[in-house]
């Protein structure tokens, strides 16, 4: 008990650190932001100390909202930009609200615009360093949590693995017991059980007296604890509500929320727009290197698997000589069907901007699970058996498989299997900052050298 006390201790130590650092920022930015604003130089001091008030009163609302997560084990970067972003535009929001309300500060509008563009950035970029350096003091041996495993199923076996084989989460293995005979035995002597501070079981359900013996234990030492489906009983199914009762369903998505798909419609409207510009004005260049490289059309169509398993045409700037093999064969590293320019277009996605109309006309989205051929939807769909549900969203430029290394040419059968399991948990995972997350990494991917871009 007294090691969970010190835990909660250290991690609201770092949250207030954060907090600190934030209005530091806030405060550093303000007079900055005030030499912009009409007649400032008039000010009384009064009259500064209150408009240095009210924007650290809507500092201190929008910490109250949105305030760090980074002391968070398991939180994502996804996670951490929403967050900030919904932290500054409340502070912005609420100082112009309350500004606008006092006399003689009426006339402020862009230069909070401004605040809040240099303090997201400078937040962004705390965020950065703190969470590297919290990072760093993990690996280190600080604020860590020790974990305890009960089972020897497959799916405890990868949980093990995903959190403890990265220092950074701060997970240390206190105990393990594979034998759960062992166990059950032991909890009648709990005094010689070695918990740590956490505790995941995972056995099947029907040993119903283990798992509620274990939790009741785990209540009373004030340990959390964690029930772990095994491999035999995951279902991939999740809860749905209807009316007061709670059912099982497979594979919902928040976008099957109407508001969800309108708010990611209009973003891929706006973004497709933005880059069909720069994509009509290198057509000419485009197309004049592509007719001297090799004969035949500029762009390259072919059927795709869309939304619902409908079929549309997937449009691209051609980037392999004509041939008869386009429609049931990857492209592979070295392809001699790919031509010089072609080749740097694949590697660099240029040849892929043309499918921004694709995005225009409703048949794609900017993120999403990568439309294949048909070809290989017909035969992957006998191979695996999840394979068609990452149909349910529609198919996207880029996506969740390709900036985590499922991009390319899939050789093997457990290549394309990673990449529908990650397609999968997008669905059921969707939200505008994970999309705004992918973008990000996509953006990357560009400027690094990437193995499978070709």
């Amino acid at each position: 008990m007294k090691g969970i006390e010190n835990h909660n201790q250290t991690n609201c130590l770092i949250k207030w650190t954060v907090i600190a650092f934030d209005f530091v920022a806030l405060w550093l930015l303000l007079p900055i932001v005030a030499d912009f604003i009409p007649d400032a130089e008039e000010w009384t001091d009064d009259k500064y100390r209150l408009f240095w008030g009210i924007c650290t009163m809507s500092m201190v609302l929008a910490e109250y909202w949105f305030s760090s997560i980074i002391h968070q084990r398991m939180v994502g970067a996804g996670d951490i930009l929403r967050r900030g972003t919904l932290l500054v535009a409340t502070q912005v929001l609420l100082s112009y609200l309350l500004l606008r309300s006092v006399r003689f500060l009426y006339r402020i509008g862009w230069q909070l615009f401004f605040l809040g563009l240099a303090l997201w950035t400078v937040i962004m970029l705390l965020r950065f360093v703190e969470r590297e350096a919290l990072k760093r003091l993990r690996r280190q041996g600080f604020n860590t949590r020790t974990v305890t495993f009960v089972g020897s199923d497959e799916e405890l076996q990868r949980l093990h693995q995903r959190i403890l084989s990265i220092p950074s989460y701060g997970y240390k293995l206190r105990s393990s017991y594979a034998s759960t005979a062992e166990f059950l035995a032991l909890l009648g002597h709990p005094e010689d059980l070695r918990l740590g501070d956490e505790v995941y079981l995972c056995v099947p359900r029907r040993e119903r007296q283990l798992i509620e013996r274990t939790a009741s234990l785990c209540r009373h030492r004030m340990i959390k604890f964690y029930y772990v489906t095994t491999a035999e009983e995951k279902l991939n199914m999740q809860p749905v509500q209807m009316d007061d009762l709670e059912v099982m369903g497979t594979y919902s998505s928040p976008l099957e929320d109407p508001l969800n798909r309108l708010l990611k419609r209009l973003t891929d409207i706006l973004l497709s727009v933005i880059f069909l510009v720069p994509t009509v004005l290198l057509l000419p260049f485009i197309a004049v290197i592509i007719k001297c490289q090799s004969p035949g059309p500029v762009f390259f169509r072919q059927r795709r698997t869309g939304l619902d398993g409908r079929e549309f045409w997937c449009w691209k700037f051609r980037s392999m000589h004509v041939n008869n093999t386009a429609d049931s064969q990857q492209a592979t590293k070295d392809d001699p069907r790919k031509f010089p320019f072609g080749d740097f277009m694949r590697k660099t996605n240029i040849d892929e901007l043309p499918q921004f109309w694709n995005v225009l006309r409703g048949d794609m989205s900017i993120v999403g699970p990568r439309p294949h051929m048909l070809a290989h939807t017909e035969q992957y769909d006998k191979l695996i058996d999840k394979y068609m549900v990452r149909h349910f969203v529609k198919p996207g430029i880029t996506g969740w498989a390709q900036v985590t290394g499922f991009r390319g040419e899939t050789r093997e059968l457990w290549q394309m299997e990673g990449r529908v399991e990650r397609d999968i948990w997008y669905m059921q995972h969707w939200s505008l900052w994970l999309d705004l997350r992918i973008l990000w990494m996509t953006v990357k991917l560009m400027f690094m050298r990437d193995g499978k871009a070709y």
